[in-house]
């Protein structure tokens, strides 16, 4: 699987977003097949950035295809990913993932042996990936971080539904995970 480059992320939110589900994330040699993300638009009330640029933020505001990371209720590092074009402020958070290499180092980092624990939540991932505000505004095609594309081959099914945790914009579909997932932070509404 080919690793991705910065320029994949120079496009949508909209687009990124669902493309990241069955691609690999590897922190410093941990991580696993992403299975749960969340779009985050700069027109979007529930943005970090909709209200401008702050010193928390910035990195929102700069190139595609760099880390984001920010304390969710100061006390959980969250990570994302920075799309569009410099000064667009949009990003995609990293929900969860299927924890496959470095399982040693991700059970020590979160004290927990349950394998569909340990990446199930934005900050059980970071915790688990040793995701810290050191890696904010780092490249993502460099080391630390390698990303894989999901295979072209590998069939996957979308789910889609509203995000989690945030009281504005509730009710835009811009949740995006792998249907039938155990490793999901949280299961999609059924559609009716």
């Amino acid at each position: 699987m080919p690793v991705l480059r910065r320029s994949f992320f120079a496009r949508s939110v909209h687009a990124v977003a669902p493309e990241l589900i069955g691609a690999r994330l590897l922190v410093d040699g941990a991580g696993g097949v992403i299975v749960e993300v969340e779009a985050y638009h700069h027109t979007d009330p529930a943005a970090h950035s909709y209200r401008g640029m702050t010193e928390r933020n910035a990195v929102m505001f700069g190139p595609p295809g760099h880390a984001y990371v920010y304390r969710s209720y100061g006390i959980h590092w969250c990570l994302n990913f920075v799309c569009e074009a410099a000064g667009s402020a949009s990003a995609v958070l990293i929900r969860a993932i299927e924890p496959t290499e470095g399982l040693a180092a991700m059970r020590q980092r979160r004290g927990c042996n349950e394998n569909r624990l340990l990446c199930a939540g934005p900050g059980r991932l970071a915790q688990a990936l040793g995701v810290t505000l050191a890696h904010n505004g780092l490249a993502l095609d460099r080391a630390p971080f390698e990303i894989h594309a999901r295979a072209k081959e590998m069939p996957i099914q979308l789910v889609v539904g509203p995000r989690i945790g945030i009281s504005k914009a509730v009710d835009l579909p811009w949740r995006y995970g792998l249907a039938g997932s155990a490793f999901l932070s949280r299961r999609f509404p059924v559609a009716r």
